[in-house]
């Protein structure tokens, strides 16, 4: 009886996708010995609608329209008509065999030449008229934009649907639909629309698009989902020489250096639109390499691209992605003119990149409509607003999508809305939900009031010993215009309560002018980053010694209090003045003292084991191309790929408020992300600065070592904490990435995804004869002045999530007890 249901359920499935796509053929391309043909042509005969077999031969093709017969062709091979005697076959296998040259036609197998190839002929063709094509032909463009994500689980089957997991939920599986793509079933779990207006002016470089509405099941009202999505599906033009998909540089089968990496073969002719067409088949000339297989149709006259559809290469190094699939088309506006009009992109995303692996499918659809040209815009109609939220665009009436809408959703993509807003009045649904948000922000919401964060509720280090935390903070919304936080910890060796508190309030959402001030009383690793910040909360991951090695006894007892204010005039520009009071005294008298003379001309005068400073700051912080998510108080960044210029100016003012000392500090930062097209990243680090004044050790420059097992950014892998100070330094910094560019062209290594990573970090530095001669402390000043560097290779994505560096020494290796080499690791989720 169950193999009987099973059976009909899945004939109603077979049924219900057959209403959507009236054709579907699936199976596997072989050559005479039985082996398969990878990137092999098929299509339904007559018409530009096709596939490309995968690199295991294996093809799916689907069609709304009715279709009998359909072409298999690859160069080298005879091409072969297959009749179709119903509207859905599936598990065909179609052998090829090898063919007679053709007198008109030079067939090419496995690599193809790039002499007398005519499809480079008309590769170049391309290149020569690209900007000549479609937007960048006018000075100024505006069209309106739709456009559709959704999310789908796929390789749905019983013994899933079975899953305990699901026990409560099974209504969720009454969804079930086939992909077009790949002919795997999958359920429909999110869908996000938007409706915006993009203008663009190709003289001034400019580009702004405005987004009308926005409507997501489940998640009205989150922009972390909204930014999430907006982040894995950027926009790109197929025409540039590289196209960034999840942080990665593909090679464009359009692109100059594309010959070096495709091959490319004319495989067909004909009219599209009364348009005469070639069609061009690309594929890779190696394994493991950021690249794609398929086809495009480009004009015979003007060289436009009137129809792309491509895939990646299933060995191209990229994690958690089994399959990309692209697929764009152009409209014609007149005789010489392209625009594109539909852009579809499927990913499925999936722990393994096996083909009976369960995964989920993100599909983007886009569609464009309404071109407007030249039509100049005032210089300020481009400027990016700074904090512009309106809640409405989030509100629209399900009426107004219905109007508005470029195409009507499915009944699937219907059902979703509802399925969702049914599911999170499901109790277990509720708590999975809220388990997965507590393990990705840290924090465990209860109503109003986040508790956190749990990561660190414990720690440990050789002056408190063990150390318990708990606290929280208030949580209305990601768009809280204020928010308090605070925490209480205790040491178990030192028998010591620490706390501390902060609140934040954003006065004037416009400007983003921020209010902030709180109190910490804490013992802390001071000296771990060259450039300080007032984040009166930020405790660093030095001071615990839980994942450290050697001494963790030169810990610092802080009191520190904060006010500031804070201003953004312009996008991703931060104006902040603030003023500062601490106390510093050593934590560990017996093994770490922070002394100083009272007169460094006179040392009989005694010394001091404590200080209280006053100080003022202005800091100027500017994060060009910088995207965030939120529009409270609280922020939070879609990525770290962006420049940062950092200027912190403070100064320090005797006698008040019992101040010790006089001094100003001018410290310098500059973070730079360079893609190295189809070559990786390079991160490139500039900090620098000066103190102007007489200081003790507790506000002197201390060069940043790392004690810890940990890549920490900003910090040098073979130093201990203290072995450098200076009070006038330049560091610098390179890490580049390659991505598994070098790996990928290595037998054995190509299939594990390794990732090659090398850097070389510097710094010079001095301290003053007047700062030394203060100095009264347990630390001997050496400042590096003859240079001090090291240089690291590393290898990540082991495993798909970790990372390990291998460091050596460059300067100062004559050093009593330096250390000359040493192994560090991190784990991280990327792409």
């Amino acid at each position: 009886m169950k193999k009987k249901l099973l059976f009909l359920f899945g004939f109603v499935l077979l049924l219900s996708g057959s209403l959507l796509a009236q054709t579907k053929v699936g199976g596997i391309v072989l050559d005479d010995t039985n082996g398969p043909i990878p990137y092999a042509n098929i299509y339904f005969k007559g018409t530009s609608e096709g596939v490309i077999s995968d690199e295991n031969g294996k093809f799916y093709l689907e069609s709304p329209n009715n279709y009998t017969t359909i072409v298999v062709s690859f160069v080298g091979f005879a091409p072969k008509e297959i009749t179709l005697t119903k509207a859905v076959s599936y598990g065909l296998t179609v052998k090829l065999s090898e063919g007679q040259e053709l007198k008109e036609l030079v067939l090419y197998s496995g690599k193809t030449s790039k002499k007398n190839n005519p499809a480079i002929d008309i590769l170049r063709k391309i290149w020569e008229r690209r900007r000549k094509n479609g937007l960048k032909m006018f000075d100024q463009y505006e069209f309106d934009k739709y456009e559709k994500v959704e999310f789908d689980m796929n390789s749905i089957d019983s013994a899933f649907m079975k899953r305990k997991v699901f026990k409560g939920m099974e209504f969720i599986f009454n969804h079930i639909d086939t992909s077009n793509v790949t002919g795997k079933t999958y359920l429909p779990i999110f869908i996000n629309e938007a409706l915006s207006n993009v203008y663009g002016d190709n003289v001034a470089k400019r580009k702004k698009e405005i987004t009308k509405a926005n409507k997501n099941s489940g998640f009205s009202n989150n922009q972390q989902v909204i930014a999430f999505i907006k982040d894995l599906y950027v926009d790109y033009d197929i025409y540039d020489n590289y196209l960034k998909f999840f942080d990665k540089d593909f090679v464009s089968p359009l692109s100059r250096t594309g010959i070096n990496v495709y091959n490319y073969v004319l495989a067909d002719s004909t009219f599209i639109e009364k348009k005469w067409c070639y069609n061009i088949v690309f594929y890779p000339r190696r394994k493991g390499e950021l690249t794609f297989k398929g086809n495009f149709w480009v004009n015979d006259t003007t060289f436009a691209i009137k129809k792309i559809a491509m895939s990646a290469s299933k060995e191209a190094n990229i994690n958690w992605v089994k399959d990309i699939y692209i697929e764009q088309e152009f409209d014609v506006l007149n005789d010489s003119v392209f625009l594109l009009k539909r852009d579809h992109m499927m990913s499925d995303f999936a722990i393994s990149k096996k083909e009976e692996s369960k995964g989920v499918y993100g599909k983007r659809t886009t569609l464009f409509r309404d071109y407007v040209f030249n039509k100049k815009k005032p210089d300020n109609f481009y400027t990016a607003d700074v904090n512009k939220f309106d809640e409405a665009i989030l509100t629209k009436s399900d009426e107004f999508w219905e109007e508005n809408r470029f195409e009507s959703l499915n009944k699937d993509e219907k059902g979703v809305y509802k399925m969702l807003d049914t599911l999170q009045t499901v109790s277990k649904f509720k708590r999975m939900y809220n388990l997965v948000a507590t393990l990705g922000s840290g924090y465990y919401q209860m109503g109003h009031f986040d508790y956190g964060p749990i990561f660190s509720s414990f720690g440990y280090n050789d002056v408190e010993g063990i150390r318990l935390r708990t606290g929280g903070r208030t949580y209305f919304g990601q768009n809280d215009p204020w928010r308090v936080e605070g925490y209480v910890a205790y040491g178990f060796k030192d028998n010591k309560f620490k706390y501390g508190s902060s609140g934040k309030w954003m006065v004037n959402k416009d400007k983003r002018i921020i209010l902030a001030g709180g109190n910490r009383r804490d013992v802390e690793q001071i000296g771990v980053s060259l450039t300080a910040t007032s984040d009166v909360l930020g405790r660093s991951f030095a001071s615990s010694s839980l994942f450290a090695s050697g001494d963790n006894s030169k810990l610092t007892n802080v009191n520190f209090t904060t006010f500031s204010a804070e201003i953004e005039p312009f996008k991703n520009l931060v104006l902040k003045g603030s003023f500062n009071y601490r106390t510093l005294e050593s934590a560990s008298p017996s093994t770490f003292k922070m002394d100083y003379y009272l007169d460094p001309n006179d040392h009989s005068k005694g010394t001091k084991g404590s200080l209280k400073q006053y100080e003022f700051g202005f800091l100027l912080d500017f994060t060009p191309k910088r995207r965030t998510v939120g529009y409270g108080v609280e922020r939070t960044d879609v990525d770290y790929n962006y420049t940062r210029v950092y200027l912190n100016f403070s100064q320090g003012i005797k006698g008040i408020m019992d101040s010790d000392f006089d001094y100003k500090k001018l410290q310098f930062y500059y973070r730079q992300p360079v893609l190295v097209g189809g070559f990786g990243r390079l991160f490139a680090t500039l900090e620098a600065g000066k103190i102007f004044g007489e200081v003790p050790l507790g506000l002197m420059g201390i060069v940043p070592g790392n004690q810890s097992y940990f890549i920490i950014e900003n910090t040098y892998n073979l130093l201990d904490y203290y072995e450098f100070v200076a009070d006038e330094y330049v560091s610098l910094h390179f890490e580049h990435n390659f991505n598994g560019r070098l790996f990928s062209r290595i037998p054995g290594l190509r299939s594990l995804n390794l990732r090659e990573i090398v850097g070389i970090k510097g710094i010079y530095g001095t301290v003053s004869q007047d700062n030394i001669n203060m100095n009264a402390s347990s630390i001997v000043y050496k400042a590096p002045d003859d240079l001090y560097w090291e240089y690291h290779a590393g290898i990540g994505n082991i495993f798909k999530v970790f990372r390990i560096d291998f460091a050596w020494r460059g300067g100062y290796r004559d050093v009593p007890g330096a250390n000359m080499f040493t192994v560090k690791g991190v784990f991280g989720f990327h792409f």
